[in-house]
């Protein structure tokens, strides 16, 4: 493929990625990892001194599918807004079947009844495996946030 075939396949797979956080449905979310994956948010802190501790894990799309159950069935929560912001996306390493990716992220919350506020900024570090279907899947997803602090309630996948 292409360096410009890439690029636009990388270009879509993110916003699709961001939409179905966004704007839903968030039973879709799942849908864009690998069977066996792992998707983390942690602090950038944990990160580089390779600590563990994550603010959310999923070790698997099953882990990832009872996360959206929990959303829709089990959290009381104040309904709100989210804008995620992908930028920067880059190919760190490519494969025939395997690419690294890095990219920016910020994500806007708006409750109804307040203003604006940025909830999380910092990076993803992706690994990508070739889906059968044609595309990309997220075999590993590392969503890296920036501040030693965070907000008191991560609800949605970021």
């Amino acid at each position: 493929m292409d360096v410009h075939g890439l690029r636009d396949q990388l270009e879509d797979l993110y916003a699709r990625y961001v939409e179905s956080l966004d704007d839903g449905p968030l039973d879709l979310w799942p849908e864009f990892f690998s069977v066996r994956c792992l998707y983390l948010i942690l602090p950038r802190d944990n990160y580089e001194r390779g600590l563990p501790l994550a603010v959310m894990r999923c070790e698997s799309r099953d882990m990832l599918i009872d996360r959206v159950t929990a959303i829709r069935e089990t959290m009381l929560y104040e309904q709100r807004y989210l804008r995620h912001h992908v930028t920067n996306i880059r190919v760190r390493a490519a494969a025939a079947d395997a690419l690294e990716v890095s990219a920016n992220f910020s994500v806007i919350e708006v409750l109804p009844d307040d203003l604006p506020r940025v909830a999380m900024v910092g990076r993803y570090l992706d690994k990508l495996v070739a889906s059968p279907h044609g595309g990309w899947w997220f075999a590993e997803k590392l969503c890296i946030y920036d501040s030693l602090l965070v907000a008191n309630s991560i609800i949605y996948p970021v």
